[in-house]
């Protein structure tokens, strides 16, 4: 069985090349085409030019060069339309990034890269595609899958000195839940943070290691983690120059959030002390995954409404929060004040059907009780959650169908919060990241009181896998909405339906 670290075949995105000369090379795009921020209207495109198609070292080295993006509502590209002509370099990290705006609500487009170290030699990838969303005013079916927990290391080569790494003969391909999602054809892929792992080894790491004649599992946290922007560049390649993410992302454009190992280590706030600072953990996320338009510097925190049943709240929490060290009360906030005044503005005017707040943490629990990095532990934003949760009751949300659906949990839950709020964790995509949650009266829990109703957990190590959640609306008739959790293998393992009253 080949190891990642060899040679990834790319063979649909990579078109036969011109002779090779001085003035003509050929180039790659090792980690493919990817879309994201889906609106009616817009959509941001996105690839990597790249000199290989291998993991070298760990990496995947970027190639300078030039790039445009090509959309279609056919195959044949008949009255397409092109972005300008796009520079890759080192600056970007050879990261090519397009906003398409003027598109046609709920309509399949096709789309493909014009790209080459110069305009005399051009390659043409493989034709990708996205659907725009419906719209405020159309009632369309809608399916969508959230993940969080993508551990490249603890997938490839175990947790730390333990050896559960996947053993399966297709672990070169990547993680299986992807094939499992792909299969669903999901209108879109949300991804809540915990994207990748800077605080964990990297498959440069695994291989030092090697040389060195060492485990490849060095124990406890010594040495795996990154210290430089070229180092978390380092942990999106390997990522996403996994096949079966390059086959995913192909068909299914993406929202994303970052939550704290995306962002500098675990439960990071901005005064921890870390290689990374603060101010690169913020760069690095909006320059690697397509999330803002790059002619901009929009916020991480915004609203997308999908269509006429279906609204979403994307949160930001690691940029503008507190530290966690200081003491819980009205004077602490997770998501500032600003980004706070703007949810509950924007939640007062929708009028969508059905409202689901994404949060990269959760909001209900329970949780571990030592934490310090959320709304739910008890030493750490918790007065800002429930004074939230005191708003949603007061302006009659659960009358609204309003919901939260979180990552940063390694157990799939469905929970009720005493208030009456009802939250949906998705659990770790990957089965080498998943663990048993904590049990509402579970002394070790933020909940020893057994105040909070569990619908649905993941409560034992044998019950604990990887997997996604699946949410569905429904709008013939009386709109709903279906909340359904898998495990990476594709089998569902929980499912419940929100209808509407009137």
């Amino acid at each position: 069985m080949k190891s990642i670290s060899y040679i990834l075949l790319l063979p649909a995105l990579i078109i036969t090349s011109c002779a090779l000369s001085n003035d003509k090379l050929t180039i790659f795009l090792a980690q493919g085409l990817m879309s994201g921020e889906s609106t009616a209207s817009s959509i941001i495109l996105q690839s990597r030019l790249t000199t290989t198609d291998t993991l070298i070292h760990g990496d995947i080295p970027g190639a300078s060069g030039i790039g445009r993006f090509e959309i279609s509502e056919n195959e044949n590209f008949d009255n397409a339309q092109f972005s300008e002509w796009l520079a890759a370099d080192s600056i970007t990290d050879f990261i090519l990034k397009y906003k398409f705006k003027d598109l046609k609500s709920a309509t399949r487009y096709l789309y493909r890269l014009h790209y080459g170290n110069i305009k005399e030699n051009q390659q043409v990838s493989q034709i990708a595609s996205f659907k725009t969303n419906p719209g405020e005013t159309n009632s369309l079916e809608t399916s969508f899958v959230v993940v969080t927990g993508m551990n490249y290391y603890h997938f490839h080569y175990g947790k730390y000195n333990k050896t559960n790494a996947y053993a399966g003969k297709d672990k070169h391909l990547g993680y299986p839940a992807l094939k499992s999602i792909l299969d669903l054809k999901p209108d879109f892929f949300i991804g809540t943070g915990d994207n990748v792992y800077f605080d964990h080894p990297s498959e440069q790491n695994y291989q030092s290691n090697l040389k060195r004649g060492n485990e490849p599992h060095p124990g406890g946290y010594e040495g795996k983690e990154v210290i430089s922007e070229t180092g978390m560049r380092r942990k999106y390649h390997e990522q996403f120059s996994q096949q079966r993410f390059i086959d995913l992302f192909k068909e299914v454009p993406a929202y994303w959030e970052k939550d704290d190992h995306d962002y500098r280590k675990n439960d990071a706030d901005p005064t921890t002390i870390f290689p990374i600072s603060h101010e690169l953990g913020i760069k690095n996320f909006k320059e690697q995954l397509p999330v803002i338009d790059p002619e901009s510097d929009d916020k991480t925190y915004r609203t997308q409404r999908i269509s006429k049943d279906l609204q979403l709240w994307f949160v930001e929490g690691r940029d503008y929060r507190d530290a966690n060290s200081k003491e819980d009360g009205p004077d602490k906030s997770l998501w500032g004040k600003d980004q706070l005044e703007w949810l509950k503005s924007t939640l007062l005017e929708s009028d969508a059907t059905f409202k689901i707040l994404i949060s990269p943490t959760p909001m209900v629990g329970p949780d571990d009780a030592y934490k310090k990095d959320n709304h739910v532990n008890h030493e750490g934003f918790r007065y800002e959650g429930e004074a939230f949760f005191d708003w949603i009751v007061e302006n009659d949300f659960l009358n609204k169908h309003f919901y939260i659906v979180c990552g940063d949990r390694h157990w799939q839950y469905h929970a009720r919060h005493p208030k009456g709020i009802e939250e949906f964790s998705s659990g770790a995509l990957v089965d080498n990241n998943a663990r048993a949650g904590r049990m509402s009266g579970d002394p070790n829990s933020t909940d020893p009181r057994a105040k909070i109703i569990q619908y649905y957990i993941q409560g034992t190590p044998k019950e604990a896998s990887g997997g996604f959640l699946n949410v569905k609306v429904k709008p013939k008739g009386k709109p709903e909405l279906h909340f359904l959790y898998y495990d990476e293998n594709g089998s569902l393992l929980y499912s419940t339906i929100k209808k509407t009253i009137n």
